[in-house]
């Protein structure tokens, strides 16, 4: 049994030499990165560990007509890092070729069958287990599906007393060879992510320093600003160039060396309409005969195009051109990819600061300067403290933003719709959610019939505020706002309630006196609108654990 033992560990030393094999090779780690496997991807899997399966088989050692292997090893790792279809696609291949190699053979079909049996089981569990615990989970199923193969033995080869046999001198060396070999490759292929971790924080902290160095140019959008922008990323890249374009134009370019720096305006580069077009990153190498082309420049050998965005639609392009293909690492690729959301969500910042100078000029001043200044600011840094951490979060919260001040410019002192108005409150709501996470909850109980009623614009947001700002966060603990719209009647009522630490009785008999107090200037103003229209203000009420404010939209006076 111990010289048997020694063999498999041998056996193990060749499958993981294997592993350690393809977790070096550039095309392997690409695919195992990946969050979602395509068709192409689940084939290559297949194909790998099957191959990895086969291989087990054949450097077994024949013990008594059977054949001690490695077998499982390729299967279940097949099924825990690929899925149902590799670990089934591995399972059959695996299994189906131990019965044809020795199809007369006293353990063929047992073994065959439970190979099988293995891939299936291997992939049901790439779903129901957490990428920290492959390891132990696949440990588990290499014990598993090695049980399960000594039992079909027992039951299925004859005679009995060979059978037996078989399992009592193979069952402990191939049970432990399988599960830790398993264990040893998922650990091996799972440091492919490591590395991509370590690269992302990488990535991340040179992103913010190119963040950190290129914000000051986006106060002020204009040609001498994006060449700065340009000229921070080439420094910081390595590149020889960097161009950012709009559709159709180049904006602004930056070389070090002024043999490099374009002339013309119009973008004439059918790689860089490509990525317009198709809004997808594209990568060009010497290797790609239409390099030569794509920029006009020489002794450019590859390039980095990626598509900017706002509000998922592109408008532009960042381009990294170089001189050698070497500097088209991984890390490269990625890090121009996050530039490329880093540029297009600090272009959302500097269009929303346009839309607040076209508010500050709008004729609704007095409705804008509800808009605390610092919540804007706080509405900014926290997108910033996003775009490092997870940009596809910070593109919601400028959105969010734009919603919010798009509506407060455009809407003006009309009526809108109770489902228009609270599109804008949901996208205050985001934003706030997401400065105090887990803080703050806020429930939406409309009925359906009012949702296409019209009441004053702007009217529900300083309320919602007022029951965040001064309830749920002047409170120790997290806290809900409700936001109710139903029926009275013919008219149409409107709640906020919270359940925060309840409005001081002294603030309601100054609004009710209309003694202003700044530090509820939103909820005056929406008082005073709210009389001015209806004949009666808002209805505030202290209760036992928070406040209540509610207002009355009569019907027939949507004027």
């Amino acid at each position: 049994m111990l010289q048997l033992f020694n063999h498999l560990l041998n056996n193990i030393g060749y499958t993981i030499t294997i592993a350690f094999f393809l977790s070096r090779l550039k095309a392997f780690r690409k695919i195992i990165e990946k969050e979602a496997f395509e068709t192409r991807d689940k084939l290559i899997l297949s194909l790998v560990f099957s191959t990895m399966a086969i291989l087990g088989t054949y450097v077994g050692v024949d013990y008594n007509g059977a054949i001690a292997n490695t077998r499982n090893i390729g299967v279940v790792v097949g099924g825990v890092l690929g899925g149902p279809v590799v670990g089934i696609t591995a399972g059959i291949i695996a299994g189906i070729h131990r019965v044809l190699i020795d199809i007369n053979g006293i353990t063929a079909l047992p073994c065959g069958l439970a190979t099988i049996l293995g891939g299936i089981l291997s992939g049901m569990l790439y779903k129901n287990i957490g990428v920290n615990n492959r390891k132990i989970y696949g440990f588990v199923a290499g014990v598993i599906v090695e049980n399960i193969s000594m039992a079909f033995i027992l039951i299925m080869s004859k005679p009995f007393h060979i059978a037996q046999d078989i399992v009592m001198n193979i069952y402990v060396p191939m049970v432990l060879a399988n599960a830790l070999g398993v264990s040893i490759v998922i650990a091996i292929t799972e440091s492919i992510q490591e590395d991509k971790e370590k690269m992302a924080g990488e990535q991340s902290k040179l992103a913010m320093e190119i963040a950190n160095k290129t914000l000051p140019f986006f106060r002020e959008l204009d040609n001498d600003s994006l060449k700065n922008v340009c000229r921070v990323i080439q420094e910081s890249l390595g590149a020889k160039v960097v161009i950012i374009t709009d559709k159709k134009d180049i904006l602004a370019n930056y070389s070090d060396d002024p043999e490099y720096l374009l002339t013309h305006k119009k973008i004439i580069s059918e790689s860089t309409k490509r990525v317009l077009d198709s809004g997808k990153l594209l990568v060009i190498e010497s290797t790609d005969d239409e390099t030569k082309f794509h920029c006009g420049l020489k002794d450019i050998h590859s390039a980095i195009i990626t598509p900017l965005k706002e509000d998922d639609k592109v408008v532009g392009a960042l381009k990294i051109y170089y001189t050698e293909n070497s500097s088209l690492s991984s890390r490269n690729r990625y890090l121009a990819e996050g530039l490329s959301q880093l540029i297009s969500t600090q272009l959302e910042i500097s269009r929303l600061e346009r839309l607040k100078e076209m508010a500050a000029k709008s004729e609704l001043r007095a409705l804008q300067a509800q808009i605390n200044p610092h919540f804007l600011f706080n509405a900014l840094h926290t997108v910033s403290s996003f775009v490092r951490m997870d940009p596809s979060k910070a593109r919601e919260i400028i959105i969010d933003l734009s919603t919010y001040l798009r509506f407060n410019i455009e809407s003006g002192d009309k009526l809108v719709t109770l489902e228009r108005e609270l599109e804008q409150v949901k996208a205050y709501v985001n934003i706030e959610r997401a400065r105090f996470n887990g803080k703050i909850n806020v429930h939406y109980f409309i009925e359906e019939e009012v949702k296409r009623r019209k009441i004053p614009s702007l009217i529900i947001q300083p309320l919602v505020e007022n029951s965040i700002k001064h309830g749920i966060l002047k409170s120790t603990h997290s806290g809900n706002v409700w936001i109710s719209a139903y029926r009275d009647g013919k008219d149409l009522r409107v709640e906020i309630q919270d359940d925060g630490v309840g409005i001081d009785e002294r603030i309601i008999e100054r609004i009710n006196s209309e003694d202003k107090k700044p530090e509820r200037i939103g909820l005056y103003n929406v008082h005073s609108r709210i009389k001015l229209l209806y004949g009666k203000g808002l209805l505030i009420e202290k209760l036992e654990k928070g406040t209540r404010i509610s207002f009355l939209v009569k019907s027939g006076e949507e004027i």
